[in-house]
């Protein structure tokens, strides 16, 4: 099986077992000669920062979906007594707890896979962002990174002229 067969799955955890889920679900496939069919686990995590009540502030990781766990995998019906009998997996998010494969526009809406972009933005350019909180704004192009597939882009909104960092997915060339 190849990895263009595959698909994301979401699986429900017992809370607090994501990581060990994580580690179960690796060994489980391993020992089932099936670990060329699992290709990635993921688990959403965002910085946050916290305040103490000491005043400091610390910046820690914090699970963005408590109690799932997303999966990249080849899946056939063999496999769905071997993952929901894994040690903290309650079962898949689905109907009836059959798995349903997440769709292109919730994978991208979760930033699961990275996305190589091809474009040819020069500074200086005229952009259009197409998506994100400044959807419709037009811009000029001050700085274009493509090892990370990001520019600066120069925005005037509310009269003033505001420096923005933008994804390549998040502008079109006018």
């Amino acid at each position: 099986m190849s990895q263009e067969n595959s698909k994301w799955y979401v699986l429900h955890t017992y809370s607090g077992y994501e990581n060990m889920v994580k580690d179960n679900l690796e060994v489980v496939f391993e020992k089932n000669n099936m670990s060329h069919r699992l290709f990635e686990i993921k688990i959403p995590v965002e910085n946050v920062v916290e305040e103490k009540a000491s005043g400091k502030r610390k910046v820690v990781q914090r699970r963005m979906f408590p109690c799932y766990v997303i999966v990249k995998m080849d899946y056939d019906n063999s496999m769905w007594h071997m993952i929901t009998n894994t040690r903290g997996v309650t079962g898949f998010v689905g109907p009836q707890g059959r798995p349903l494969p997440l769709t292109e526009e919730e994978i991208k809406r979760l930033n699961l896979e990275q996305r190589v972009f091809e474009v040819d933005l020069k500074v200086g350019e005229q952009v259009k962002v197409i998506s994100g909180p400044l959807d419709g704004f037009v811009g000029v192009v001050d700085a274009v990174d493509a090892e990370n597939s990001k520019c600066k882009v120069t925005v005037s909104m509310f009269g003033r002229d505001t420096a923005v960092d933008l994804e390549f997915y998040q502008i079109e060339k006018i």
